[in-house]
C-alpha cells in the first residue's frame, strides 16, 4: 500500500447519492469515481448520457481485437456493423431509441460496436452482507455486465443512458499510440441530436422558422 489511508479490500465507502459499496477489488477503483460523476451528470437535468470508459479487459477477452459490444436490457442484439480497422468495444444502455442513435453514428464514423444484454440476475454476485453492492462480482464470469450494472446504480430512471467500455480499442498496440476510438461516432452523434433539437426549437408555435 502507498499509505495508510490506501483503499484495502472490505473498506466501505458511500457514493454522492448516499448508497454504500464495499470494495472487494482495489482494482476497480474506477467504477468509484465514474459512479460519482453519473450522480453529478444526472442532477445537470440532462436527457442522455453516454458514458466512455476503459472500465474492464472483458470485453477484449470476450469479442476478441476486432468486434465492439452493446450492453441492453433489449432481449435483442445490435446490428454488427462494419469497420475499417480492428476494435473491439462493449456497449450498454437499457434505452433502445438511445442505441438506435449511436448505431446510426457509428455508420458514419465506421467504428464498431455490439450491443449486449444488461443481465439482471447476474446483479445477485454484485450483493454485499455489510453494504448496498460490491464493486466487482463474486465470480470473474459476466465482469463486463456486472460492471455495467453497478453503473447502473448510480443513474436516475428517467435519463437515458449507455455505457461504452473502451478497453480494447483505445490502444494500437502495433502503432504503439492512442486511437482515439469513440471520438468520431461521439461527434455524429452530437450533431444528429443538435440538428434535432434545433429543428424542435424552430418549429415551435406550429411555425417553421427557415
Amino acid at each position: 500500500m502507498i499509505s495508510g489511508t490506501g483503499m484495502r479490500p472490505g473498506d466501505i465507502v458511500t457514493a454522492s447519492n448516499g448508497k454504500t459499496i464495499e470494495v472487494d477489488n482495489t482494482d476497480a477503483e474506477g467504477r468509484l469515481t465514474l459512479a460519482d460523476a453519473l450522480v453529478y451528470a444526472c442532477k445537470q437535468g440532462v436527457d442522455k448520457i453516454i458514458d466512455l470508459a476503459t472500465l474492464t479487459g472483458f470485453c477484449r477477452v470476450a469479442l476478441g481485437p476486432s468486434i465492439a459490444v452493446i450492453f441492453s436490457s433489449c432481449p435483442v442484439l445490435a446490428l454488427f456493423w462494419h469497420v475499417q480497422r480492428s476494435i473491439s468495444t462493449g456497449i450498454l444502455t437499457p434505452s433502445d431509441e438511445l442505441h438506435e442513435e449511436v448505431a446510426a453514428a457509428s455508420e458514419v464514423s465506421g467504428e464498431k460496436f455490439w450491443r449486449l444484454p444488461l443481465e439482471e440476475s447476474y446483479w445477485e454476485t454484485m450483493k454485499s452482507g455489510v453494504a448496498d453492492m460490491l464493486n466487482t462480482g463474486a465470480i470473474p464470469q459476466g465482469g463486463v455486465i456486472t460492471a455495467a450494472l453497478f453503473l447502473k446504480q448510480f443513474v436516475d430512471e428517467k435519463v437515458q443512458w449507455m455505457h461504452i467500455d473502451v478497453a480494447g480499442p483505445v490502444w494500437s498496440h502495433k502503432n504503439r499510440s492512442a486511437t482515439g476510438f469513440g471520438v468520431s461516432t461521439m461527434v455524429e452523434w452530437v450533431l444528429k441530436n443538435s440538428s434535432s433539437i434545433n429543428e424542435d426549437e424552430a418549429t415551435q408555435g406550429g411555425e417553421e422558422l427557415v
